[in-house]
């Protein structure tokens, strides 16, 4: 009983470890669009750093939080980048993913990179590969170390959705 309890706790840990606080990230130095997810952590900064450096010809910002103020101007213009904001329906990662799958199609975008935080790594990478055939890579935005607890406790909750049954795009 213990060894087997000793044993899932390792297993546990080193899934959390993998999937939510140390997962593949990275981009190479050009891709076809940033795409920014809605949620914690500074990510617009973090894409529209991406966008300034000229990383990508287009930056697509969610607005999928009531608190990002619906409505109004979501970033400022860029010379030479197309900046497009949306509101996802619904109102969630796959919401997005669906989106961000029908624009690489109208657009034909080769490879994206996402920008959230390291927790939603693992599962925005999933779900956004299920909208879109291309290389899709992460980039993630600071997240306070108070928030790291929930949103890990969220993650595997939301990851277990994702693989179990939510397996579409």
């Amino acid at each position: 009983m213990a060894v087997t309890l000793i044993v899932s706790v390792l297993a546990v840990s080193a899934a959390t470890a993998r999937l939510f606080i140390w997962p593949d990230q990275g981009m190479p130095p050009q891709v076809s669009a940033i795409v920014m997810l809605n949620g914690t952590g500074n990510r617009l900064n973090t894409a529209l750093d991406l966008a300034w450096k000229h990383r990508a010809p287009f930056v697509v910002i969610s607005r999928g939080s009531p608190a990002f103020g619906h409505g109004s101007v979501c970033a400022p213009p860029i010379p030479n980048v197309k900046v497009m904001c949306f509101d996802p329906r619904p109102s969630t990662t796959g919401g997005e993913a669906e989106f961000a799958g029908r624009l690489a199609g109208k657009y034909h975008w080769q490879s994206v990179v996402l920008v959230t935080t390291t927790p939603q790594d693992s599962r925005a990478r999933l779900r956004v590969e299920r909208c879109f055939t291309g290389p899709v890579y992460v980039v993630t935005a600071s997240l306070a170390w108070y928030a790291w607890p929930y949103e890990i406790a969220y993650e595997w909750v939301a990851t277990i959705k994702a693989l179990v049954f939510q397996r579409s795009c």
